[in-house]
């Protein structure tokens, strides 16, 4: 019969209650513990091992134990504000790594301190380098730690994996997650602090083989939105967005593989919009950032509020301008064509490798080209090069600027990456966007109406040169900014050909 707990009394051996899904209550000549419902029983029989004494067992339900065991957390490790977690980091990942008891019995390890320092640790060493990502992977000779950083994966810390079991359920609680099953994927989320900054961070788990794999996205809530003039856009695609801004109705597109920055794009076009005499909403998964004076909506699949569910409701609210994270279906495009053509100005985003390729997609999903011709007022593909560190890079020979653009000698010097600890030794420091763009002229809209292919949409588009992504990456190449390789890495899967070293 499950009974309330005080927490005074929970707050026992929190590394044993993760291990083995046993809370210690009090341990004196004998043992009063907390076993979860469901949990498997043989775990009463190692806590028995480890204690040495006779055990009074108090069952407690899913939900209640927890509540109970996120609450202990919380509460012994903050002490701030509530559902805010304090990132606390005494010395380097290496450091902390040898703070971890050597012990392989994890009912053994009494204290669960050196995990919350480590994990506390590589979440603070990650924002503080700027990674967008943690993964956690565990493998049976090792559990790898590794960060994403300018979009690159690199190795953050190698942990012994007997350590895997201990760090995902630690990550598990702070996320609020159900830490007895490891059989399906999790989702949740974390508030964080980390002296003056403000983190929130997105929590993934996948089984696999090795045992879970955990990813944390890292967003630095007091970064918010960026000006139209901070994305560093060419002066003719900021041009073009700004017209297409100042649209009072029709579709605009921004297209790009997962973290080309689509998003931010999106949210830039919002705070330029967010001029207080319109009314903005947005349905979005996630919600990345709040913007004061625009209503987000989170979608919830498990509800029924998809982004087609959300955009229906949106328009009952009277908008001006509705943002949709993402088109995915013929259902949310059909919705988004619809509210184009009653008056709103609809922004949102497709994976695509172009921006002549998101015609196409959305005429594949079953919007009619007559009713796209009509809607659609500006297409924008962009990705992300990373750029070279200012203190590091160095000049290449002359002779090899040639082939490095591709054949077009566009003037300047061509750099390679070299590596300094202003950088951490990766050459790079930071990204920049590239973009191309079709504005959706008379012309375009011609050959949209009458189902035009792809090339010759691209054709008509680009027909003055210089305005694919290729020419882009080729002009940053130019002008030092970055490297004929990391042009190459980023643009190959539209145009192999187009730029080459």
């Amino acid at each position: 019969m499950t009974r309330p707990l005080p927490n005074s009394l929970l707050r026992h051996w929190p590394a044993l209650a993760e291990a083995a899904l046993v809370l210690v209550l009090l341990l004196g000549a004998g043992g009063h513990v907390a076993l979860r419902e469901g949990s498997d029983p043989q775990a009463l029989a190692e806590v028995r091992r480890v204690l040495g004494v006779p055990l009074q067992v108090d069952v407690l339900e899913r939900a209640e134990f927890d509540r109970r065991l996120s609450e202990i957390y919380a509460d012994a490790a903050l002490g701030n504000a509530p559902g805010v977690e304090v990132l606390d980091l005494h010395g380097n990942l290496d450091s902390l790594v040898e703070d971890i008891p050597s012990t392989a019995d994890l009912l053994e390890s009494q204290g669960d301190a050196p995990i919350i320092r480590l994990i506390n640790g590589v979440i603070a060493e990650a924002a503080r380098i700027g990674a967008s990502d943690v993964h956690i992977e565990p493998f049976e000779s090792a559990l790898r730690v590794r960060f994403r950083v300018d979009g690159v994966m690199r190795e953050a810390v190698s942990l012994p994996a007997r350590v895997a079991p201990l760090l995902v359920s630690r990550v598990k609680v702070m996320a609020r997650l159900d830490i007895a099953e490891k059989r399906v994927p999790q989702d949740g989320r974390v508030s964080l602090a980390m002296g003056a900054k403000a983190l929130d961070v997105r929590v993934s788990t996948l089984p696999t083989r090795g045992g879970e794999r955990v990813v944390l996205r890292i967003l630095d809530k007091d970064q918010g939105a960026l000006s139209l003039e901070q994305l560093g856009m060419e002066p003719p695609a900021l041009a073009a967005l700004r017209d297409a801004l100042r649209t009072p109705n029709g579709i605009v597109m921004v297209t790009g593989p997962t973290g080309s920055g689509k998003t931010t794009t999106l949210y830039a076009a919002l705070a330029a919009l967010n001029d207080g005499e319109r009314n903005i909403l947005t349905v979005e998964d996630p919600v990345e950032y709040a913007i004061e004076g625009v209503g987000q909506t989170q979608v919830n699949a498990r509800v029924g509020m998809t982004f087609a569910a959300g955009l229906r409701a949106i328009l009952r609210q009277d908008p001006d301008v509705v943002m949709v994270g993402e088109i995915r279906d013929g259902e949310t495009a059909q919705v988004a064509v619809q509210a184009s053509l009653t008056g709103h100005l609809v922004l949102s985003t497709v994976h695509t490798n172009d921006a002549a390729g998101a015609i196409t997609r959305l005429r594949d999903i079953g919007i009619e080209p007559f009713l796209l011709a009509s809607s659609l007022r500006l297409v924008m593909a962009q990705r992300l090069l990373r750029r070279l560190c200012p203190h590091c890079r160095r000049p290449r020979g002359d002779d090899r600027l040639d082939a490095a653009l591709g054949g077009g000698r566009a003037g300047g010097t061509v750099y390679e990456a070299v590596g300094c600890p202003r950088c951490n030794h990766t050459g790079y420091a930071g990204r920049i966007g590239i973009h191309e763009f079709i504005v959706v002229d008379e012309r375009i809209r011609r050959l949209v109406a009458e189902d035009a292919g792809e090339d010759a949409i691209a054709e008509a588009a680009f027909a003055s040169g210089g305005g694919r992504l290729a020419d882009a990456a080729r002009r940053c190449v130019a002008a030092g900014v970055t490297t004929p390789e990391e042009a190459v890495r980023v643009t190959r899967q539209e145009n192999p050909g187009d730029v080459g070293v």
